[in-house]
């Protein structure tokens, strides 16, 4: 009775039968069962080594169709509608690999991509996909001591640190909690005519470009700050600021801000220093 509430349970978020299936073939202890990952050797072997153990290979998708939303000709503004279709997308494909996640009883995912494609349905239609490997801590990781891994949501942390990044956090005595991120989608207003000409052969700035661009940045930053703050965050490493003019044309682009949350784990963070290595070889 517990597995099938648990399956319909699944179901409602949109995870199917044949993932739970799988899930279910990798819990650990249970004869037969074997990890699966996506980590390359010496990140397997690092993450391995600072105490966690890989569970098997999670993933969540979303195919979304982003709607429409026409913006002014010739006024800067975030087109709201195409912001928030974004981010929901990402956002249903990231819980539903959470989902899977805690199936397994992870304490973590690493590795995480988080990618979207655009598919031949429709230049409208794209499929949003986050993969990454569930992680179960032992004992003694990060030193031990540690009693819970899991973030102030009862979720799975999630990081998409690569394996050495993600040992070098573990053994300098931080955590992480979870991926955090920003969207904003944002129209450039076109340049007037007379302006066109009138910077024909001069060097100058378009401020109006300047200013739109900014401005798309800072949202997308501040939205991904305010997920970290809610997450009781001391900061977030490895921020990437990625730009996508997707199927929208030249005037309408995406900023997209992504990190990973960190909590301490300690008042002392000890970062280890890199050992000098000579050949022997002539």
């Amino acid at each position: 009775m517990t597995d099938q509430k648990e399956s319909a349970e699944f179901g409602a978020m949109g995870v199917p039968q044949d993932a739970i299936r799988r899930l279910a073939e990798l819990t650990p202890g249970k004869a037969g069962a074997i990890f699966t990952s996506d980590l390359s050797v010496n990140e397997f072997l690092l993450v391995r080594e600072v105490g966690f153990r890989p569970l098997g290979l999670v993933l969540g998708s979303s195919i979304y169709h982003v709607g429409l939303q026409i913006g002014r000709w010739s006024k800067n503004q975030e087109l709201d509608v195409l912001s928030q279709a974004m981010y929901h997308a990402r956002e249903l494909a990231m819980t539903r690999m959470e989902v899977e996640a805690k199936t397994l009883g992870a304490d973590g995912v690493v590795g995480v991509r988080l990618d979207v494609e655009m598919k031949e349905f429709g230049a409208d239609i794209a499929e949003f996909i986050a993969v990454g490997t569930a992680v179960k801590a032992e004992p003694d990781a990060g030193g031990g001591g540690v009693t819970n891994w899991r973030n102030n949501k009862d979720l799975p942390f999630t990081s998409d640190l690569s394996g050495q990044d993600f040992w070098t956090l573990i053994r300098a005595g931080y955590a992480p909690l979870g991926m955090v991120m920003g969207s904003c989608v944002y129209h450039i207003a076109h340049q007037r005519l007379g302006s066109v000409i009138g910077n024909i052969g001069r060097n100058v700035e378009i401020e109006q470009f300047t200013q739109a661009l900014y401005d798309a940045r800072e949202l997308a930053m501040s939205r991904m700050q305010a997920e970290a703050e809610a997450l009781h965050a001391e900061g977030i490493v490895g921020v990437q600021l990625k730009q996508h003019s997707h199927t929208w044309g030249g005037h309408t682009t995406e900023f997209f801000a992504i990190g990973t949350a960190v909590r301490p784990l300690r008042e002392d963070h000890v970062i280890e220093r890199p050992t000098m290595v000579l050949s022997l070889d002539a």
